[in-house]
């Protein structure tokens, strides 16, 4: 064919495409409860991967007939093995000196990537894409979506060829591939099940293959060299708006749609992934204006290292918010340098190790090895890459020859089995209060009076000793019928506040979202269940918005709450959660909070090291003070 003889256009407006979408997922990463849907960003990559693969594919198999799978792995390997190895190298020879915890399993992370099938390692080992307060965060986490890229990078040339010898017809040819996406994203939302960790669906190359479907799909119906350099004014008119209304919805759904929403799973990925094609055809159009729109330097130089810039974000925020102890003092200023160093870093890796040996005659090695080991080297000081290399390789071998076994510190480990034991005084205490609340169902009318909504004036706050409660607030307390939703931190201080509160029902669980208690609240008001006092403890694993509150709130009615603010230094989150909860008092009469963090703030000996979660001898603060603070409100 004649097209097959043009020189391939490289268009310029795809690395705006690509600019775009690494800016949602680090934005995802570092404010994901300003920027929720961010990590939508991978699905544009998995879509524009799509297309431009099967449309180097599609030229191959038109002009040659097949394609030669050898050529098309070397230079799939060429590009992203160079980077993604010194990734893994590094990281691992970093936390083999400094985050030894981090290595437990490390030997599987640098298996599963390597062969590309990292995300079913996630799989098998229950990671969870979505817990923001894991003790330990994974730095590799992230990289799941390379392994898709890389089993369809196995697959796909194999599977397009077979496609043309059967079907031979474009149409045919989209119509299978379309298909086979919409029952990729049918297996996605079956599976999903609501108020279960949706991980299994996130990292599932079955349930994310349909957005690299669509890019395929696209590729096969509109290549870039089969479009049209003039168009009708018309037609210019209608592809430019597509791309503008397609760029637009993206935009909006960055800051709409919640990884953990049952719309995501429900077709609103697939819905992304559609507008996402859209944008993508509008780009590659040559008489659009897309890809004008889309150009510009700043787009150009983050689309050229948004490899690298996908590869370093999650290690950097990792490692770098691990040495802070106070990322909610100065969230705005933690956040500026994370974003320098994953720029600095991703530049410094497109530099001197993606495109050097991306264009790397690799038949020379032999040759170039024996020229650095010379004494008088033309490579001079660029032999300490290859010392460079050598100590990290050697440091990533310790760390996977002596990896940990799968075990906490010893206070993570003593937290843990507080949090354990716990939960199985309290499911035990909770189900004869509710065989004993059955015969007594009249007692959860909603008429109470309303409390105050004024925050706690923390009287006690720099006292030496727990506040303590009188023979009549004890008495008032231990008859008083309260019930109590909340985190990991409800959860460590559940025994001792039943102590005091003989009739409280508690429902804790680690790593609930405050969006996690709506179902809970409307469940128990449904079966009369729902004491008119509430307490909630939540907001320690992410920060909450408008509509939630409304839905909590509302859930509850018109009973008294008791809202514990968040003592959670090591989040960004903090300051938002509780500014958000004091804002709140003036819309809700019948909110009060409890200002746990005004009072626990700076006595750290009151807390586990992660200092959040109260220790032993913090927890007689803890629950002496809610206490105190919810009789006497009352």
């Amino acid at each position: 064919m004649n097209t097959s003889s043009k020189k391939r256009r490289y268009i310029t407006g795809f690395d705006g495409i690509r600019a775009i979408a690494v800016i949602g997922v680090i934005l995802y990463h570092l404010v994901p409860y300003d920027v929720q849907g961010g990590f939508l960003g991978v699905p544009i990559f998995f879509v524009l991967s799509g297309y431009l693969i099967t449309d180097i594919l599609n030229e191959e198999i038109q002009k040659n007939g097949k394609v030669n799978l050898f050529s098309f792995y070397k230079k799939r390997m060429k590009r992203l093995y160079p980077g993604l190895v010194t990734m893994i190298v590094a990281t691992s020879a970093y936390i083999t000196l400094f985050q030894r915890s981090l290595l437990t399993g490390i030997r599987n992370v640098i298996i599963g990537n390597l062969i590309y099938v990292y995300n079913w390692v996630q799989v098998k080992q229950g990671q969870s894409y979505f817990d923001r307060f894991g003790a330990v965060q994974s730095p590799f986490t992230h990289l799941w979506s390379l392994s898709i890229e890389g089993q369809f990078y196995l697959f796909w040339p194999i599977i397009l060829t077979v496609l043309w010898v059967i079907l031979r017809k474009k149409q045919p040819i989209f119509d299978v591939i379309f298909i086979v996406a919409f029952f990729s994203a049918l297996t996605m939302a079956l599976l999903y099940k609501d108020g279960q960790d949706s991980s299994r669906i996130y990292f599932g190359t079955d349930t994310r293959m349909f957005s690299i479907l669509l890019g395929t799909s696209l590729a096969v119906i509109w290549p870039s060299k089969g479009l049209k350099n003039n168009l009708q004014k018309k037609s210019r008119i209608i592809l430019d708006g597509i791309g503008i209304a397609s760029l637009i919805m993206i935009i909006l759904m960055f800051f709409s749609m919640s990884g953990e929403s049952d719309l995501t799973y429900h077709g609103g990925m697939f819905f992304f992934s559609l507008i996402s094609m859209l944008l993508i055809a509008t780009v590659a159009h040559p008489g659009a204006d897309m890809n004008k729109l889309l150009t510009n330097p700043i787009f150009t130089w983050l689309g050229k290292r948004s490899y690298g810039i996908y590869l370093y974000q999650y290690p950097v925020m990792i490692f770098y918010e691990s040495h802070i102890s106070n990322m909610a003092a100065h969230p705005w200023i933690h956040f500026f340098i994370e974003i320098c160093l994953i720029l600095i870093i991703s530049h410094l890796s497109y530099r001197y190790i993606e495109l050097p040996l991306q264009h790397f005659d690799y038949s020379r090695t032999r040759e170039v090895i024996a020229e650095l080991l010379k004494r008088k080297s033309r490579y001079g000081w660029r032999r300490l890459w290859i010392v460079g290399a050598i100590i990290l390789i050697a440091l990533t071998m310790t760390g996977a020859v002596f990896q940990p076994k799968l075990q906490s510190n010893q206070e993570d480990k003593q937290l843990e089995n507080v949090i354990k034991k716990n939960q199985k005084e309290v499911t035990k205490s909770n189900k004869k209060l509710q065989d004993k609340g059955a015969q007594n169902s009249g007692s959860t009318s909603s008429s109470q009076e309303s409390a105050s909504n004024s925050t706690s004036s923390s009287q006690a706050k720099s006292s030496s000793q727990p506040v303590e409660l009188t023979p009549q607030q004890q008495q008032q307390a231990a008859t008083m019928r309260i019930t109590a939703i909340g985190d990991s931190v409800l959860a460590d201080g559940s025994v001792k506040l039943k102590s005091i509160f003989q009739q409280m029902y508690i429902d804790a669980k680690v790593g609930r979202q405050p969006r996690d208690a709506i179902g809970i609240l409307n469940e128990l008001a449904q079966k009369g269940q729902l004491d008119n006092t509430v307490l909630l403890s939540l907001g320690t694993n992410g920060p909450f918005n408008d509509e939630e509150l409304h839905q909590i709130m509302g859930a509850i009615g018109n009973r008294r709450v008791y809202w514990i603010n968040t003592h959670v230094p090591t989040r960004r989150w903090q300051g938002q959660v509780n500014d958000s909860l004091d804002a709140a008092t003036k819309t809700y009469s019948n909110l009060h909070v409890i200002d746990w963090y005004d009072y626990s703030n700076d006595h750290t000996n009151w807390f586990y090291d992660d200092n959040v979660h109260p220790n032993e001898y913090g927890l007689n603060y803890y629950s002496n003070f809610i206490a105190k603070e919810v009789l006497e409100e009352k």
